[in-house]
């Protein structure tokens, strides 16, 4: 255990210079046990692996609460999410600069944290947001006090900015314009017994109209959150009228209404990206975090949990990848605006795919593409190049996109004549809303393995 955290310092030391890559050496080392002063042994800290999976194997916590560099890092990599590797409400551009590099094939624990108690409208002081929930002090994540506090990278934006912290990005050595990008979730633990449910700014699958009115199908009285009369609060963002559940976490489910309600946990990070070009600026824009593109993203499915396999088309050197928007639970259409946020610390494999190499879906060089061990996932999304004038939202566009990809798929990559593939789908594959409320939205596809298990 030691000689294994002492060769990952000695590998961050070398490759660069800096407050972050010290301070990830220096943390990696801590995580040994080795740091004077730290009082904290490799065997008092660990986590097991598989340690995401409370009684009867449901995933949940287990009460060590995983500050940064504490606990268990299985990977062969570690990122934090202190204030110099995260990009709070943009998401890394072609050009940005790396948090950390590593060679295909290697694995990398990562740190996420949730935006949920940090934002404007919660005072951005988890502290006192969460102290006010009954939330011990030791149970508040440092790093998420030290990003509430100390994050001056841009002025933020409440209504402008995305709300997601965003951790990156990493550069993968062998990855090249044209590949593909494979990224198994290997572990998901939640860092702390907690999360958040939030519905702000008036979207969701239930807004006010553009004119302030009521959208089609539904009256104005069956609007979520209500707010006033002129369609929105006005002042500060804790004005205006945003309503945040907080979700306590027992016995591996979150729990709601005082106890009355009870739900699985199905821990995944929201948000798996690579670099990607939207519309038509300058390579070096900052991109918000809020809409997936073709380079993953925000993409709010809740199948890439632990176990799941993602693909995303390499538009860079290095493909820059990221993660952000860490998720204890959701419910496919995320329709209240957010998901249960919670801070989770994730592992994942990383891997390089090139044209007639590997196993990535031929449909992957060109679009967001998932499996799990029961189901290949197509993805749709309804703008997903991010173009310049405003996301389009057309759930149409989206399931059409993804019924398209599923042929695609089913035709290049399983042999099937594409009339047929068209009849299967309709027969037996199912397409279920990933989330509207993201200005793009999205529609997947689930494909059973087992229809094609035959000799």
């Amino acid at each position: 255990m030691t000689e294994h955290f002492a060769r990952r310092a000695a590998d961050e030391l070398q490759r660069g210079l800096g407050r972050r890559t010290f301070f990830r050496a220096a943390t990696a080392v801590a995580a040994a046990g080795t740091v004077t002063g730290t009082g904290l042994s490799a065997a008092s800290a660990a986590v097991p692996m598989g340690a995401q999976h409370a009684e009867g194997g449901r995933p949940g916590f287990r009460g060590t609460v995983l500050q940064p560099g504490k606990g268990r890092i299985p990977g062969d990599h570690y990122l934090p999410s202190d204030v110099d590797s995260v990009l709070w409400g943009y998401v890394p551009s072609l050009d940005a600069e790396p948090s950390l590099r590593m060679r295909s094939g290697r694995t990398v624990t990562i740190d996420a944290v949730s935006h949920e108690g940090i934002l404007e409208d919660q005072g951005r002081d988890p502290v006192e947001f969460f102290g006010e929930r009954g939330v011990p002090r030791a149970q508040v994540l440092e790093d998420a006090v030290e990003i509430a506090r100390d994050y001056d990278r841009t002025e933020r934006d409440f209504d402008r900015d995305g709300p997601h912290v965003v951790t990156g990005p990493v550069f993968v050595e062998e990855a090249r314009p044209g590949d593909v990008l494979k990224i198994e979730t290997l572990h998901a633990e939640l860092r702390v017994p907690y999360g958040v449910v939030s519905s702000r700014h008036g979207k969701g699958a239930l807004p006010r109209a553009a004119d302030g009115g009521a959208p089609a199908g539904i009256e104005l009285d069956e609007v979520m959150p209500p707010v006033g009369e002129d369609g929105r609060a006005t002042g500060e963002p804790e004005d205006y009228g945003n309503v945040s559940v907080f979700t306590p976490v027992e016995k591996g489910q979150g729990v709601m209404g005082g106890g009355r309600v009870r739900f699985p946990l199905r821990p995944f990070m929201g948000m798996m990206g690579v670099a990607h070009h939207q519309g038509s600026g300058p390579t070096d824009d900052l991109l918000n975090s809020i809409p997936p593109t073709l380079g993953g993203g925000n993409i709010d499915i809740r199948h890439l949990g632990v176990g799941s396999t993602f693909y995303l088309p390499v538009q860079t050197d290095g493909a820059l990848f990221y993660v952000g928007d860490p998720h204890m639970a959701m419910g496919d259409g995320e329709v209240a605006l957010t998901a249960m946020e919670g801070s989770l610390r994730g592992t994942f494999r990383l891997t390089v795919c090139r044209a007639g190499e590997g196993d990535a879906p031929s449909v992957a060089h060109a679009y967001p593409f998932a499996e799990t061990d029961e189901h290949w996932i197509p993805i749709g999304l309804s703008d997903p190049d991010g173009a310049a004038g405003g996301q389009g939202s057309d759930l149409d566009v989206a399931m059409r996109r993804a019924v398209v990809n599923a042929l695609d798929f089913l035709e290049q990559d399983k042999g099937m004549d594409r009339a047929v593939a068209y009849a299967y789908l309709s027969a037996a594959a199912d397409f279920a809303v990933s989330q509207v409320v993201d200005r793009t939205v999205g529609v997947h596809g689930l494909i059973r393995k087992a229809d094609f298990d035959r000799s």
